[in-house]
């Protein structure tokens, strides 16, 4: 044995005494602590911001083992990164990657969980809306097989007259007999938390779940927030579960059988058979609850109180307005009042008892809000469950209503929760009620308490910006959150608002920061700093400067001096600023960025300004991280870029000017006199009345009146028009003397905002004195004068035009907006007034000579530069007064249906136009295929009393000519509308002289001439969710054109793959490059031998563009035309969408796109049906590969691999070309 004489100095026993009074203080914080927090110890968790949809994910991918999944708004984002961590690696609990797959829909995606979940692998999707929808079926399926998976939903309106992809819960509701639980969460934060309850009860309870978040407004608000370690979600998996679950899941080596088929006998009992496990489930979600209480210190419950402990009005809601309410509820309990708030967490399976535990014993009068409609029921879906609870709990002295609230995103601020607790101060609360609008029609809405008390976070810091979609705005402020929220200890929301056009419409930011935790999710209208980065948002009269609260800072990016900035700010707005005190400040950041060598990006310089003014942190801490963020992004395209970005932050810092208000502006008053509309009555009414406060972001304000009359959806069409935008801040100017009148700037334009024209004498003399003429080469008049002439305020300065002229930068070249303000009166006047004349037979079927045709599509909503609008438009002008268009949901239906401001117009003439409507996405081709049928069944109903008028001997010899006029051209539809013209006109004489039969024709005259039916759609709709539908339509042999829009991925959605992306591109769910070639859809079209079909590239070969549009609506029969459409997610190197035709061009050149028809009609002649128009590629393959983004995202993280699939890519081409040259001495 040995012995150890320990001794000890003076120093060490103070130094041990020391250590046990912190040992002992330390001991003394985590018991308080403890019983602080409920009892539970919590443990420390990394923070990070993120929305909800990234926490989701986060969890998600931990207890996943394969992902089937299908791309829709807002869900998307989850699977993207789901498929990106699986790429770079990332394990989940059980040690391995996630496997992701697309399916071609949602349904496809809800098959692939079912068929994987059986065969024993823990299967997740992420879904919404129609996707939601469309799993239906399968989820009934799931869940009485008590498969254990989780549906990560944010949760989004269905579509019923209109689309509409913001959140509310009617996806959600509409799965509630499924079978599947139902798990709410009310911020990014709850997400993170509670998203692992779903996962381990469906584990532990072998009950699918469908976890759920408010779409847009969790799924995408950024918040700072506590993230689980993967470790402790292990921890708490309950492993034998998943062990049990695998055993039973189907295998040969022990073979058993699912999905059998039941005869009455047995399937009511077989079905009952499930109860106990409903029964039980609560439980099972509780018990993982508590363990997520343990580790984190939280009281999440299946319902959760919040409030006055003798509440006496009760709120009783699920998502995100809990956190609305929890601020108002702190507010009025601070002032005395008994309010409270259950938070329903559990929805399904519903449990009376949890709710009667936390519901307040005093309360007498409860408030139902459902986020969701079901017209013509007692009351919305949680309503009724709570109803039935407190019945049958005997509970009828409570006085119990139901209110809707927040469809589509609806905000729902303070001031809307404030109404609902003072309308239950009332004796008889109204019933039924709603928030958040003005109902003046069925008087269902309740009166908003405005203005509303401040309930946000003391010290919150609140900004808000107004960007131009595509300008860089949003990525920016989303950099300033993650700077302030990793390099402070400020908590951070974000959130971002968006009009329905795609990039060049509004974006509003919503910014908050803070020393105390932010629960306001609703739009900030009384801001510290509110930013205006676009000009035209202040001539447009928007109401910006109204959300600054007094004293508060107001910042407009504009090229104006201060004289300038007094002639164009409205006198409301001067007003406001001057009795408030506003701080204001202009930034010249367009210029700025130009001169560093920018373009068009002032985010960076606004960006560094907003540090600069609103000091949330010290701006040189703020100007250091920039740095340091531009040189992580932006190093890989060399030094050069990184020190334009340096020089941008420096310049926005500098550039700020601090505007003296002058006092007059307190009493300012606008001189200018109200615009007097000219233009087709209903739609002038309809632009006067929705229009302008829609287009002003003050949609908000219209009532419900607004819409009843046109209750159903239907739009007037036109309305664009009436939009003048003005957010370009560059456009073409012409000059007549160098230009040669090609037309090609008219010919690729995207918005219709460059035109040719032909004046006669008279129309010369009536013109603006300023109009730029030239002699006319194309008219068979030598006398008429030549124009072309630009739209400045619905031009998005793209500079497509500058790009094609043969004459670029003397014909054509880009100038300031504002220095061609004198060109609107003249577009206008042109536009209203002049006709199309009579050209040399030669130019006629050509692409100069389409272009006299007036567009029918006209200042969309697409971004600037897109080739989806330059075909749509090009077809409007060749057929557009005959059209019916079906379009698939997707970008073509954003930009050409958004509400109250239809795109597509009529002819000023004759007042004809595309008949347009949008079903679904999934069934566009099913949709125009019915649509066709409609009107033929119609129009031939007509045609066989018109040949039975036309074999009376009764019959004039005047009516029988127009009728053989008619029916020789009745499938022409260009010849068939003058011959139906004259026949209308004998048919109108014919029922004056008593024909009995011709009243019945002529009530049916709308149907008479030969109509167009387009099928429009992206490659996303075509190549996959709706190629089924296309396919059969296709088959039918029925005269349908199809017009599918190749942009080699999902555009709308933010870029997924579809079977149409290529070897080697990386988009979302193919993060590591697409392994699989391209499908022929062309190629499958072909093989039916009697479909027309053709491949086009605009800016590649616009003869055969045109060609082939004229052919396939010539054709008797179906076709397909498949355009290649550069997108501005290709990210294109050198010159952007600007360069989009040229992008075209070299993707022919380079082999990668090939164009080519298939004319069944050339058949029946006698000819070789098949014609090739594409050469062999000349070597610059690897070349356009490399000048997009889409492709050289590829070569930084998986440079081999990038190598490989390049290589393959461009071999594939060169078959696929050899195989081309193949088929043409095939069909000869």
């Amino acid at each position: 044995m040995i012995n150890y004489k320990i001794t000890y100095n003076r120093f060490d026993i103070m130094t041990l005494l020391f250590c046990r009074i912190i040992l002992i203080y330390i001991y003394r914080e985590i018991i308080i602590s403890y019983f602080d927090l409920g009892g539970y110890i919590t443990m420390a968790r990394e923070k990070q911001s993120m929305d909800g949809n990234t926490a989701a994910a986060h969890v998600a991918y931990a207890f996943t083992e394969v992902a089937g999944i299908y791309p829709i708004t807002p869900s998307s984002p989850m699977a993207d990164v789901v498929d990106q961590w699986s790429a770079a690696g990332r394990k989940n609990i059980f040690g391995n990657t996630v496997k992701v797959t697309e399916m071609q829909s949602e349904a496809g995606a809800a098959g692939t969980v079912h068929g994987s979940l059986a065969a024993g692998a823990l299967t997740t999707t992420f879904t919404a809306s129609q996707g939601l929808l469309l799993m239906i079926p399968n989820m009934y399926k799931i869940a009485a097989e008590q498969l254990p998976c989780v549906f990560d939903v944010s949760a989004r309106t269905v579509a019923t007259q209109s689309l509409n992809i913001f959140g509310d819960h009617s996806d959600v509701y509409a799965c509630r007999q499924t079978g599947f639980a139902m798990l709410a969460e009310t911020n990014p934060q709850e997400v993170m938390d509670l998203s692992p309850v779903a996962h381990l009860a469906a584990i532990d309870g072998k009950v699918p779940f469908i976890n759920f978040f408010d779409g847009f407004r969790t799924s995408h608000e950024i918040q700072k927030i506590e993230k689980w370690d993967y470790e402790d979600l292990k921890e708490m998996c309950p492993m034998d579960k998943v062990e049990e679950f695998r055993a039973h899941a189907l295998n040969p080596n022990k073979p058993a059988m699912r999905g059998s088929h039941e005869n009455g006998d047995v399937f009511f009992q077989h079905r009952e058979a499930c109860n106990t496990v409903y029964d039980e489930l609560p439980e099972v979600v509780e018990k993982y609850m508590k363990k997520v209480n343990e580790k984190l210190g939280t009281n999440y419950d299946l319902f959760n109180y919040y409030g006055a402990p003798d509440a006496d009005r009760v709120i009783v809601a699920m998502g995100s307005i809990n956190d609305v309410a929890e601020e108002v509820i702190d507010y009025l309990t601070a002032k005395g009042e008994k309010v409270g708030l259950v938070k329903v967490r559990l929805y399904r399976p519903w449990s009376s008892k949890a709710l009667l535990k936390v519901l307040p014993k005093t309360a007498k009068k409860v408030a139902v809000l459902d986020r969701t409609k079901e017209p013509g029921s007692l009351g919305e879906p949680l309503y009724l469950d709570v109803a039935t609870t407190l019945r049958e709990a005997g509970l009828n002295d409570i006085t119990l209503v139901g209110g809707r609230y927040g469809l589509g995103s609806k905000d729902t601020p303070p001031s809307s929760v404030f109404a609902v607790y003072k309308e239950l101060e009332k004796d008889e609360p109204k019933n039924r009620f709603t928030i958040g609008i003005v109902d003046d029609v069925t008087n269902l809405s309740l009166p908003e308490v405005k203005p509303a008390p401040i309930t946000s976070a003391p010290g919150t810091v609140e900004c808000k910006f107004w960007g131009l979609g595509g300008d860089g705005t949003v990525g920016a402020n989303k950099n300033s959150t993650k700077i302030i929220g990793d390099h402070t200890d400020k908590y951070i929301q974000a959130y971002f608002q968006y009009d329905s056009k795609k990039t060049g419409g509004i974006t509003i930011s919503h910014l908050r920061f803070g020393d105390n935790p932010i629960r306001s999710p609703y739009y900030i209208n009384q801001a510290d700093f509110v930013a205006c980065h676009n000009p035209s948002y202040v001539v447009k009269g928007y109401k910006m400067v109204q959300d600054v609260k007094p004293g508060g800072i107001f910042m407009i990016n504009c090229q104006w001096s201060d004289e300038e900035l007094n002639q164009h700010m409205p006198a409301e707005a001067k007003q406001y600023i001057a009795k408030n005190n506003i701080q204001l400040y202009t930034i010249n950041a367009i210029d700025k960025a130009i001169e560093i060598g920018m373009g068009k990006r002032t985010n960076t310089i606004l960006q560094s300004a907003f540090f600069k003014l609103a000091n949330v942190m010290p701006i040189d801490e703020a100007v250091e991280y920039m740095k340091a963020a531009a040189k992580k992004s932006y190093s890989k395209k060399g030094d050069a870029v990184v020190e334009m970005n340096y020089k941008a932050i420096d310049a926005g810092v500098d550039a700020v000017h601090k505007v003296e208000v002058p006092a007059d502006w307190a009493t300012a008053v606008d001189d200018k006199k109200p615009v007097e509309r000219t233009g087709r009555p209903a739609t002038v009414k309809m632009v006067n009345e929705l229009l302008d406060p829609i287009g002003k972001m003050d949609g908000d304000s219209l009532p419900v009146s607004a819409f009843k009359d046109i209750a159903d959806g239907q739009f007037e069409t036109g309305a664009s028009a009436y939009e003048k935008r003005g957010t370009a801040v560059m456009v073409p100017e012409w000059d007549p003397a160098s230009c040669v009148q090609c037309n090609s700037c008219a010919f690729v334009c995207s918005h219709a905002t460059i035109r040719p024209f032909i004046l006669d004498a008279k129309e010369q003399a009536e013109a603006p004195s300023q109009i730029k003429l030239a002699d006319s080469k194309h008219a068979t008049d030598t006398t008429m004068k030549y124009t072309m002439s630009v739209s400045p305020l619905d031009c998005m300065g793209c500079g497509e035009c500058v790009t094609v002229c043969p004459k670029a930068g003397e014909a054509l070249k880009m100038v300031p907006q504002e220095s061609q303000a004198e060109e609107q009166p003249v577009f206008d006047y042109l536009v209203a007034n002049v006709g199309k004349k009579d050209i040399k037979p030669a130019l006629v079927n050509t692409p100069i000579g389409s272009q006299y045709n007036q567009p029918l599509l006209e200042f969309s909503g697409s971004c600037a530069g897109c080739a989806e609008t330059s075909y749509a438009r090009l077809i409007t002008q060749l057929f557009g007064e005959q059209m019916y268009i079906s379009n698939a949901t997707g970008c073509s239906s954003i930009w050409g249906g958004p509400a109250a401001t239809s795109p597509y117009t009529v002819n000023k003439d004759t007042l004809k136009g595309p008949a347009w409507a949008n079903s679904l996405f999934e069934d566009n081709a099913e949709h125009g295929f019915g649509m066709y049928l409609g009107q033929k069944v119609l129009r031939d109903q007509a045609i066989a009393k018109i040949e039975e008028m036309a074999a009376s001997d009764k019959a004039t010899d005047s009516f029988k000519a127009a009728a053989a006029k008619y029916l020789e051209t009745k499938n022409d539809t260009k010849a068939n509308t003058p011959a139906t013209e004259a026949l209308i006109a004998e048919l109108e004489k014919a029922a004056a002289d008593g024909c009995p039969t011709a009243p019945e024709v002529l009530a049916k005259k709308d149907y008479l001439a030969k109509k167009s039916v387009w099928i429009f759609g992206g490659d996303g709709w075509a190549y996959d969710i709706g190629f089924g539908g296309l396919d059969h339509v296709l088959a039918s042999g029925e005269n349908v054109n199809v017009m599918v829009f190749d942009t080699e991925m999902y555009s709308n959605t933010g870029g997924q793959a579809s079977k149409a992306s290529n070897i080697g591109e990386v988009c979302q769910f193919a993060a590591a490059g697409k392994e699989i070639g391209k499908k022929s859809l062309a190629e499958i079209a072909m093989s039916y031998g009697y479909v027309y079909v053709a491949q086009i590239a605009l800016g590649a070969n616009p003869a055969q563009a045109l060609k082939a549009i004229e052919e396939a609506e010539s054709y008797n029969g179906p076709s397909l035309i498949i355009g290649y459409a550069p997108c501005e997610l290709h990210g294109i190197a050198k010159g952007g969408m600007n360069h989009c035709q040229d992008e075209m061009k070299k993707a022919v050149k380079a082999g990668y796109w090939n164009l080519f028809s298939f004319n069944p009609a050339l058949k029946a002649e006698g000819k070789n049906p098949f014609t090739l128009t594409s050469k062999a590629g000349d070597g610059s393959y690897q070349d356009f590969l490399n000048n997009e983004a889409r492709y050289t995202r590829l070569v930084k993280p998986f440079p081999e691999r990038a190598e490989r699939l390049f290589a393959k890519s461009e071999e594939v081409a060169n078959e696929r070309f050899e195989h081309l040259q193949r088929l043409v001495e095939l069909y000869k």
